[in-house]
């Protein structure tokens, strides 16, 4: 049987934290706006790479940004 998983993601907290914009995440992680936005309502999930590179720019472990639960 394969694990399900949801993920829930604190970026727009610790982006709040820096003070800084969608844009400015975005610019800095080197994707659109629209991704950050997607991103910070859970519609969708960064690969890996998309996630740690976040992480780096807000200076923050990835496990606090994303948040994975099992899915009952």
């Amino acid at each position: 049987m394969v694990k399900k998983y949801e993920m829930d993601t604190q970026v727009h907290v610790w982006r709040a934290i820096h003070r800084m914009t969608q844009q400015e995440l975005a610019d800095r992680a080197g994707v659109s706006r629209q991704t950050i936005m997607q991103i910070e309502k859970n519609r969708y999930n960064p690969s890996l790479m998309l996630a740690k590179t976040i992480a780096d720019v807000l200076k923050a472990d990835i496990h606090d940004l994303f948040i994975l639960t099992d899915k009952e």
